[in-house]
């Protein structure tokens, strides 16, 4: 069952008597059971999406359906949708837990014993019940953020938009939040997840959509999308300081280096065919080994979203570019 769908959406801004494309024709959908990950660089045009799909901006043109309603058009559709956002800004700090939770499940329609019994759930379910009178600002960031997830979740709504669930978090705290995201997903809802915590997105995406420049540049399965690519990466180990004109060489290629002083690694991502145009520039540093290198999710997106290349007028839900790409992104002397 299709809960959101969002079709040729765009959206422009008068900036210093210019006008910004903000967003230009993007589509996305997002089925009961999925947790899809929305990605992008500062800029891309995230927030602006979001802001339309939650009914915050209209659209200039293209349609929002929220489980068949549009909330640009329909308040009631409010209430199919829940969010978490960063800096835990869905909090009350002046309130204890369990008010924050009563106070926004009034807010969303639900009666005072209906809001206060499912708080009590909650706090219980997320291990917050010894702080169901502490006031916000007394607990822990991780605490806060479960708290914040609670809250988007109290009045059961079937779209979950999760905006930097786990900043800042601890490992055990982005464990558990983690775990809450895949529940709710499984038991039939929809989740849409924009995060710069690559790690986080891979683990928990069915599929991923990479926005860039105000538009879609790549939409598949998380799985597909790392075995896309797994076939283009190599691992080489070598030893010894570059010289300048090696790094030159490099800083030309596809390649991401972690230097070190016993041994060093560069990873190469292209055409297999390439890789001797690296090891050409790396001659005549004592090579330890080279192998084929498991994609992931952070890699890729760094591959797709290169300085000054142009956006490909067709790679919206296409086949993604196999052109090697540069990446200088810890290129050091």
């Amino acid at each position: 069952m299709e809960i959101l769908s969002a079709t040729q959406l765009s959206k422009q801004f008068r900036s210093r008597g210019q006008t910004v494309e903000a967003v230009r024709d993007v589509s996305l959908r997002c089925a009961s059971g999925e947790v899809v990950a929305f990605l992008g660089a500062n800029g891309a045009g995230k927030t602006t999406t979001l802001k339309m799909l939650t009914g915050l901006i209209r659209p200039d043109r293209g349609e929002v359906s929220v489980c068949g309603g549009d909330p640009n058009r329909d308040a009631r559709v409010l209430r199919h949708i829940g969010a978490v956002l960063e800096g835990n800004r869905n909090l009350y700090w002046k309130l204890t837990a369990q008010e924050n939770l009563e106070y926004f499940g009034a807010l969303r329609g639900m009666g005072r014993l209906e809001a206060s019994r499912a708080a009590i759930l909650w706090l219980g379910r997320l291990d917050l019940e010894g702080k169901r009178h502490t006031l916000v600002h007394k607990l822990s960031r991780g605490m806060q953020q479960k708290l914040a997830f609670a809250i988007s979740v109290l009045h059961r709504p079937r779209l979950l938009l999760l905006d930097e669930p786990t900043l800042g978090l601890d490992v055990e705290a982005t464990t558990a939040l983690k775990g809450y995201v895949a529940e709710w997903a499984a038991e039939g809802n929809a989740v849409l997840l924009t995060t710069h915590q690559l790690d986080v997105a891979q683990e928990l995406s069915s599929r991923v959509v990479i926005m860039r420049q105000g538009a879609i540049l790549a939409e598949q399965s998380t799985a597909e999308l790392i075995r896309q690519y797994s076939g283009q990466s190599y691992t080489v180990r070598f030893q010894g300081t570059l010289a300048e004109p090696q790094v030159a060489l490099l800083a030309g290629l596809p390649v991401r280096l972690e230097l070190r002083d016993d041994e060093s690694l560069l990873l190469y991502f292209g055409a297999p065919d390439g890789l001797y145009a690296v090891l050409e520039a790396l001659r005549p540093q004592p090579l330890i080994s080279i192998e084929p290198t498991l994609a992931d999710l952070s890699d890729i997106f760094v591959y797709l979203n290169r300085d000054g290349a142009p956006l490909p007028p067709a790679a919206r839900y296409g086949p993604l570019p196999t052109s090697p790409v540069l990446n200088q992104e810890a290129l050091h002397a």
